[in-house]
């Protein structure tokens, strides 16, 4: 058993919550007893009183109570990710180096954990590792459905950055959807704000976010207003159309809920209509012939970044998931038909 000692948080350890640290200082303690320790106020932050979840800074003085010199390890099971998903997590790197990975996010794996999801990037993240003491953190969320870039920091350091640079939004992200119909002007750009719905929906996965006009959003409880520039690419007559979107804000469902409002719907997408079966000669519903994938076609194809150790501007692009490209292929496109950057001379 130790004696009570004082730790000081260190320069990298700043921004994060308390349980989390004392976990990476004491792997051994298990979550329940440092959430017994701030119950009886053992556990202490510059002498104040505590939760597991209060977050901590540079320079603050955490009051660590007497702990166990060894604790029972943790089953395997609970910290190792399978060869099949480690391979699979290698597989989807299409950037790395000291500070930054980049992963083509497959659809139908969960950026994170909740509603049920017991298996998603962040808890096989560890399979990322390599040869650093912790697992990359996410800096960013895609929708579980969505594929394409998802960013994760190997230090503190640079989610620290990373997550600043994507709050002030000096990042470009660039998704790809093929969407019912054909949106025109071609070129043009949305900014109904978003409020979420009532309730949670079977699952609880997120609910549905509900536009409202621009000239409303101030006079919308819970509204926040959203931006998004789009860009028709190619069409098939009047039924689907290659559209690339830049989110300008980053609400939730934004592209998803901005499509569906101006009345073309991403395909795939049963939350915002479209998934329809019918066909009825004006572009709308996903069943554009009988190949295409009911699977929701949205991917995040492209990512630019200023790089938080060098400063550089770095672009990372990411290949469409299978039934994506099947699509692509049924209707005759080919992935170097668009440009990087669509939107870059406006």
């Amino acid at each position: 058993m130790s004696r009570v000692q004082t730790v000081i948080v260190g320069k990298d350890e700043g921004d994060q919550r308390l349980d989390r640290w004392f976990k990476r200082r004491f792997p051994h303690i298990p979550q329940g007893r440092v959430d017994k320790m701030c119950r009886k106020g053992d556990l202490r932050v510059d002498g104040g009183r505590v939760k597991g979840s209060t977050r901590i800074e540079v320079g603050m003085q955490i009051r660590i109570p007497p702990l166990p010199d060894h604790a029972a390890p943790e089953p395997d099971h609970k910290r190792r990710v399978s060869a099949a998903d480690t391979k699979l997590m290698l597989d989807c790197v299409i950037y790395k180096d000291d500070h930054v990975i980049a992963i083509n996010k497959p659809a139908g794996l969960p950026t994170q954990g909740g509603s049920g999801h017991s298996r998603h990037v962040d808890g096989l993240a560890e399979a990322l590792q390599f040869d650093y003491e912790e697992k990359p953190r996410l800096v960013h969320r895609l929708d579980k459905d969505t594929s394409g870039v998802l960013l994760l920091a190997r230090t503190r350091v640079a989610a620290r950055a990373l997550t600043e640079a994507m709050r002030h939004r000096e990042t470009r992200k660039i998704y790809w959807a093929l969407v019912a119909g054909v949106p025109t002007p071609y070129l043009g750009e949305i900014r109904f704000g978003l409020v979420k719905a009532a309730g949670r929906g079977k699952g609880g996965e997120g609910e549905k976010m509900i536009a409202v006009h621009p000239r409303d959003v101030e006079n919308t409880e819970g509204a926040k207003r959203a931006q998004t520039l789009y860009a028709t690419l190619y069409r098939v007559a009047s039924r689907a159309a290659w559209v690339a979107m830049e989110p300008i804000t980053g609400r939730t469902h934004q592209l998803r809920a901005h499509m569906a409002e101006i009345g073309h719907p991403i395909i795939g997408d049963g939350k915002y209509g479209g998934s329809g079966q019918e066909n009825m000669g004006d572009g709308w519903g996903a069943q554009l012939g009988g190949t295409i994938s009911k699977k929701l076609h949205l991917h995040a194809r492209m990512m630019r970044f200023q790089h938080p150790e060098t400063k550089k501007v770095i672009t990372v692009t990411a290949e469409l998931p299978e039934h994506m490209a099947h699509s692509w292929d049924t209707f005759g496109w080919t992935e170097d038909l668009a440009a990087e950057d669509p939107f870059e001379s406006l």
